[in-house]
C-alpha cells in the first residue's frame, strides 16, 4: 500500500469529486504537475511545479488558476463559497516521487511523523531513498512516506 500524494480535506462540507484528479486534469495540458491539494476552512490550496523542472512563473500560476477555476465551475465539487489559492512549491516543497528525491539529492529533507527526522538526501537506490541522519544512513521505501524539502538549493533545480 503506497502513500498517495498530499491531499487533505478538513471540514467545510462534503467534497463530491476527487479534487486532486480534477486539478491534475486542468493543469497537465499546461505542462504543470500537481504537488499538493489541500481544502480547509473555505480555502482550496493548490501547489504546482513545471514538468520541465524550470522555475514556475507568475504567468504559469495565473494560467493554471484560470484552468482550475473553469474545472471547478464546471464540476462544482465544493458546496458553498471558497477561496482558490494557486502557488509554487515554495521552500518546503513536498517530496514524494523518485524524481523529486533524485532532483534534490544532496539537500536536507524533513520526514514528519512519530519517528520522523531531518536528513540529507544521499541517493536513490532501486525503490529506496537513502538519507544521512547524523552518523547513520536511513532508508525509506518510495511510496511509503512523504517528505518536505528542509533547505533550498542555491540554484534552481
Amino acid at each position: 500500500m503506497g502513500v498517495n500524494p498530499p491531499f487533505l480535506c478538513e471540514g467545510g462540507g462534503e467534497v463530491t469529486v476527487d479534487l486532486w484528479q480534477l486539478v491534475e486534469e486542468a493543469v497537465s495540458p499546461l505542462g504543470l504537475d500537481v504537488l499538493e491539494v489541500h481544502f480547509a476552512r473555505g480555502e482550496l490550496l493548490v501547489r504546482l511545479e513545471r514538468k520541465d523542472e524550470r522555475p514556475i512563473t507568475v504567468a504559469d500560476l495565473e494560467e493554471a488558476s484560470r484552468h482550475i477555476e473553469a474545472a471547478l465551475d464546471r464540476e462544482d465539487p465544493i458546496p458553498g463559497s471558497y477561496r482558490l489559492l494557486v502557488e509554487s512549491p515554495g521552500p518546503k516543497r513536498p517530496l514524494f516521487t523518485r524524481r523529486h528525491f533524485e532532483r534534490f539529492q544532496g539537500l536536507k529533507a524533513k520526514v514528519p511523523g512519530p519517528e520522523g527526522f531531518t536528513g540529507r538526501i544521499l541517493r536513490v537506490e532501486g525503490e529506496e531513498v537513502v538519507f544521512q541522519v547524523g552518523d547513520e544512513e536511513r532508508r525509506l521505501r518510495i511510496g511509503t512516506f512523504r517528505a518536505n524539502l528542509a533547505e533550498w538549493p542555491e540554484e534552481p533545480r
